[in-house]
């Protein structure tokens, strides 16, 4: 990685001061400083690469309705919404950008810094601004000499591009605070994004107002539009895809470990999208046990089970959440078939309870009574009724999470929302939730024959609630037992 010349963002002046700011030297750096004539060298010669004509980008529609609706719930008052910031990784690296959700959800950016404010209007509702970086500076060297110049990390959009992508006036970001300062009126901001922006608001928002705000946007995103839906149906298909390229490389994955298997499925996501949506869970044999293994660091044998949870995110942000447990050698024991088929059916009851109508909880209770019913079966519960186990929720030892949650641009979306908008919510057309019954079966648990120790299998799927019903967005990987040992056996060739 190249040695920057200088050890941070410059001083956030206007654009005017900037150009007579030098721009300060990095501590260490091999050059004592820089001459008069490169100075002057560098600020001329280059081309004028500013873009023109620029369409709108495809989600401005939608986020132009996104803001009418949060204008119509907070008439007459003043509304910032903070992208957030660059978060050191380690002395002077940074660890990869990812814009604040709700920034992201009402503009469609993702860039870093910026700040969207909606300015009360009269009877007009608001006056929205998006305020971002300029590009870099050529006066003062910004472009070359700073860490976050232009040649250090890529070209920024122009404010008058950024307009034309994104519909909205924009403005430099360097003028915000001090505009924020001295605003009057009700103010609510989006918190733990953006420091500076607290800072200037210190005094005229309180933390009921700015929650208020935060709630009424995680409860905003429940039910999607034609264009995140469209979007979550690219992440599931990718994902898929990613699925099948962990199958095909089950051989490498046992001649390494499950780090053969996070890297592969990161190469789709990063080929076909954003990144990954949350850290992949890859866990062969006792680790599928652990509900969140992310260590992904423990041998791949033949004859154990993958549980293999991953989605990849797509460039807009928005993300797959699917888990299939497989057979590393391509055929389930009779043990696993059996605890697999349990899990199965138990899925299958919870995604025909997913319809208009339906409560939250309607779908996790179907799934719950099925893993009871298999477990009394088993002969895992003594002589307790499958009512009785439900009521004291003994099922829990082995199956321990919710069947599901909201899906979207965070992979537990909506997750501050309102319990009686969520959990105790009604399912309406444009809800998209996960469904995953799980079985965990520890391998130190003495409660259960030692046959059943360290086998875990969890199945998911992305649901998206219809006007007659759900549609899984997640159905091109099988999950009939059966059917992945065939589909397994055709990938391997």
């Amino acid at each position: 990685m190249s040695e920057e010349l200088i050890p941070e963002t410059p001083e956030q002046e206007t654009e005017e001061n900037e150009a007579a700011e030098p721009i300060k030297q990095r501590k260490n750096g091999l050059y004592p400083g820089v001459s008069d004539e490169l100075a002057e060298n560098m600020k001329s010669g280059w081309a004028d690469t500013e873009l023109r004509g620029l369409e709108p980008i495809a989600q401005a529609e939608h986020t132009a309705a996104r803001r009418a609706a949060l204008s119509a719930r907070f008439p007459g008052e003043r509304l910032v919404i903070p992208a957030g910031n660059l978060k050191t990784r380690s002395n002077d690296t940074e660890y990869a950008f990812r814009a604040s959700t709700e920034y992201a959800y009402l503009t469609g950016d993702q860039t870093q810094d910026g700040v969207l404010v909606l300015e009360p209007a009269g009877d007009s509702g608001h006056q929205a601004t998006i305020y971002l970086l300029p590009r870099s500076n050529r006066e003062n060297g910004e472009f070359w000499l700073d860490g976050q110049g232009e040649l250090w990390v890529g070209r920024r959009h122009s404010l008058t591009e950024a307009e034309q992508l994104l519909g909205i006036p924009a403005k430099d970001v360097r003028e915000i605070a001090a505009a924020l300062t001295e605003a009057t009126g009700p103010v609510r901001n989006v918190r733990g994004h953006d420091a500076s922006i607290e800072a200037a608001l210190t005094d005229k928002v309180t933390a009921e107002r700015d929650e208020e705000l935060r709630v009424y946007l995680s409860e905003a995103r429940l039910v999607k539009d034609a264009f995140e839906i469209a979007e979550l149906q690219k992440a599931c298909d990718a994902t898929a895809r990613g699925f099948e390229d962990v199958v095909r490389s089950l051989d490498k994955a046992e001649a390494t470990s499950e780090r053969f298997i996070e890297g592969t499925f990161f190469l789709r996501a990063r080929i076909e999208g954003n990144d990954i949506g949350y850290g992949s869970i890859c866990a062969a044999g006792p680790h599928a046990t652990t509900l969140h293994w992310v260590r992904n660091d423990g041998a791949v044998r033949s004859g154990d089970l993958l549980l293999l949870d991953a989605g990849v995110e797509t460039k807009e942000l928005y993300t797959a959440d699917v888990t299939r447990t497989l057979p590393i050698n391509g055929t389930f024991s009779p043990l696993q078939r059996t605890i697999y088929d349990a899990v199965y059916e138990a899925q299958e009851a919870g995604i025909a309870a997913v319809k208009p109508g339906a409560t939250f909880r309607d779908f996790h209770d179907a799934s719950q009574r099925v893993l009871a019913e298999k477990l009394v079966a088993w002969g895992l519960l003594g002589d307790l009724s499958v009512d009785k186990v439900l009521e004291l929720g003994l099922q829990r030892r082995w199956t321990l999470h919710g069947t599901g949650h909201m899906l979207g641009m965070d992979v537990h979306d909506c997750a501050v929302a309102r319990t009686e908008a969520y959990v105790d919510g009604i399912l309406e057309p444009g809800v998209c939730l996960t469904v995953e019954p799980g079985l965990y079966f520890q391998a130190d648990d003495l409660t259960v024959p030692e046959e059943y120790r360290g086998i875990g299998v969890r199945i998911e799927d992305d649901i998206l609630v219809t006007e007659d019903g759900n549609r899984n967005l997640s159905d091109q990987l099988p999950r009939r037992a059966d059917e992945v040992e065939a589909w397994m056996a055709q990938l391997k060739g």
